[in-house]
């Protein structure tokens, strides 16, 4: 099993991975090039904007020659409505490669999902995979898009200006471009301590988070137990630990802000001070007060570019966690999978070739067996069971005795490690997956409904039926009464999971789905245990309904509702203890007659305490 904890720690930069999602996003490689050729212009643009201020400043302020001070009005107009088209243009280009990005990565990863054996969502977290699909994703998404924009602007900006520099003067501009290797210097100083203290921050921040969820969900307990000062005094001490860390880190940014601000100044002083020399002394006669303002705006815009890209460096680092999980989770392959020559018959689960798949008769044959979850953990050894088409068969027993192992088994979540599982004599394996979930029906303990109407989610059973036959698949097993009942009939929202209906209702719109699909072989996995008696009636007729016709296989947890079976297997330890029908097992008088009796006994006692 994987280790799924989160990990937002500062890693190294690992340029494949960072390959591999740009090879995602490879059809947005026109909109990138336009992208950064905005960056470029906006770079080059701003740098001619520093010497068209000189040349006002040597013209208009030095020489009070106002001859061109109209065509100068007439270019700083044109250049500001420039500046702001490309403003315009690199933020809406920057929008759709952000939108686009998102959309490939999220695409990408759900797809996979699609693919993806049962076994994967049964060791992974269900947070996890939604933290990839939301932040993980929206985060690189903005990475991607906007950090490659800034990279190029600063990067240019700055080499444009050095270039305008050194033109006017190669002494001063040497000493700026000294003083460049100082501030990325002092940025990567700084950099690690920022990193960590607002890691910190996150920390103690997710802390108290989760603190109010807990308050909020537990506060019926925390009344019941009188606990609200204890509750208090925790919540002071994760917010005071968020408060401290803040402070820390809103501290450490900005005594690194001081400090790159520092040694810009002191750089400016020396670029002033050398200048003055220049100009006193006539060593450069074209060193004029343009040319000193020039140098001033130049070093001084050097601060934010030297900002941005320490932020972009701290900004990848940071998302290279994201950046690792989102392609573990696109690039994970499947540990179910069908051969090369069976996809090329049946197609893959999302390109079948329906066409080319057979009917079944629902004969099931568990042949030899051996299975484990871990190597040192052996569930099933040589485990051997047939079911004859058309029947109907109970696994009963305690907990881990196999009878789930064999229903994953059955549905093919899993795979034996050795041995076959035969359907109608042939090797399942031989025949794709979604041939297999084509033909089985599965009703769990606990149904899920999806956040839609009735209709909708009878539906899902069969995607193009009728509504004719859908209300008709409802009427069969007993839902169509309660379902008319409520408010909107067939056209009610059940809510997210089906939270607005009752579990009995549930499950029988989850026996409309199942029977609708019209499977071969059925399993329930102990469809009735969660629910109250007088639902349950009503769920064993509609049991009955369903299984008329199909091979079923039942997870029994009430042994009531399995006595009509025409066979029961009583598993221990992944063996067949005893196997019969209920009649025939409870004159055996062993372990499943113990096990009916003493849950009998339990029943029965269990209605006289609510009759009294």
């Amino acid at each position: 099993m994987q280790n799924y904890k989160e990990d937002d720690s500062v890693k190294k930069i690992s340029f494949s991975v960072w390959k591999r999602l740009l090879m995602i996003i490879k059809d947005l490689k026109g909109k990138i090039i336009v992208l950064i050729l905005f960056a470029v212009t906006l770079a080059g643009l701003e740098t001619v904007i520093n010497v068209i201020n000189k040349y006002a400043i040597d013209k208009f302020v030095e020489n009070q020659d106002f001859t061109t001070l109209t065509p100068f009005i007439i270019l700083n107009v044109l250049i500001a409505i420039a500046f702001g088209l490309l403003v315009w243009a690199f933020i809406k280009q920057g929008s759709i490669i952000e939108a686009h990005v998102n959309y490939n990565l999220r695409r990408e990863a759900f797809e996979n999902l699609q693919r993806l054996s049962f076994s994967y969502f049964d060791v992974t977290p269900q947070g996890w995979i939604m933290a990839r699909m939301t932040s993980d994703s929206r985060r690189l998404a903005n990475i991607i898009s906007w950090t490659l924009l800034d990279f190029f602007w600063s990067a240019l900006f700055m080499i444009f200006t050095l270039v305008v520099l050194f033109t006017y003067s190669w002494k001063l501009g040497l000493i700026v471009f000294a003083s460049v290797p100082i501030m990325f210097l002092i940025a990567f100083l700084f950099r690690k301590s920022i990193l960590n203290s607002h890691r910190e921050s996150r920390k103690h921040n997710s802390q108290a988070t989760a603190k109010y969820s807990e308050a909020f969900l537990g506060a019926k307990t925390t009344k019941s137990l009188v606990i609200e000062d204890q509750n208090l005094f925790e919540f002071e001490q994760v917010t005071n630990d968020l408060k401290r860390s803040s402070i820390r880190a809103i501290s450490i940014s900005a005594i690194f802000s001081s400090v790159l601000l520092f040694a810009t100044y002191i750089t400016l002083a020396i670029v002033m001070y050398q200048g003055s020399i220049d100009v006193l002394d006539n060593l450069n006669t074209t060193f004029t007060l343009g040319t000193m303002f020039l140098f001033i705006r130049a070093t001084t815009s050097f601060f934010d570019p030297i900002m941005m890209l320490t932020s972009i460096l701290t900004n990848v680092q940071q998302a290279q966690a994201s950046a690792e999980r989102i392609v573990e989770l696109i690039e994970t392959k499947p540990q179910i999978i069908d051969k090369e020559e069976v996809i090329q018959k049946y197609g893959d689960i999302l390109d079948d070739k329906k066409e080319q798949f057979e009917p079944i008769d629902g004969n099931v044959e568990y042949k030899d067996i051996t299975f484990y979850y871990k190597d040192d953990e052996k569930i099933l050894d040589n485990f051997n069971l047939k079911i004859k088409a058309g029947s109907s068969v109970a696994l009963v027993g305690h907990t881990g005795s196999g009878k789930t192992t064999l229903v994953n088994l059955l549905s093919r979540f899993y795979e034996p490690v050795s041995g076959e599982v035969l359907i109608d004599g042939i090797d399942y394996r031989e025949r794709s997956i979604h041939w297999l979930h084509s033909q089985l029906g599965y009703v769990l303990q606990s149904p899920h409904l999806f956040s839609t109407t009735v209709k909708d989610n009878i539906k899902y059973g069969k995607l193009n039926a009728t509504d004719e036959e859908m209300i008709n698949a409802a009427k069969v097993v007993g839902a169509h009464e309660f379902i008319m009942n409520l408010d909107k009939g067939y056209d009610t929202e059940v809510g997210e999971g089906g939270n607005l209906l009752s579990l009995g209702q549930k499950q029988l719109i989850s026996f409309a789905r199942a029977i609708i699909a019209n499977p071969r072989i059925l399993i329930l996995d102990e469809a009735t245990s969660s629910i109250d008696s007088e639902a349950e009636r009503v769920l064993q007729d509609a049991t009955k309904k369903l299984l008329k016709g199909r091979t079923s296989i039942i997870v029994a947890h009430r042994l009531s509702t399995i006595v009509d079976s025409d066979l029961i297997v009583m598993l221990e330890m992944g063996k067949i203890l005893e196997i019969g029908t209920h009649q025939e097992l409870l004159n055996k008088r062993g372990a499943y007659f113990e096990l009916y009796k003493n849950q009998f006994m339990q029943e029965k006692e269990n209605s006289l305490i609510e009759n009294v």
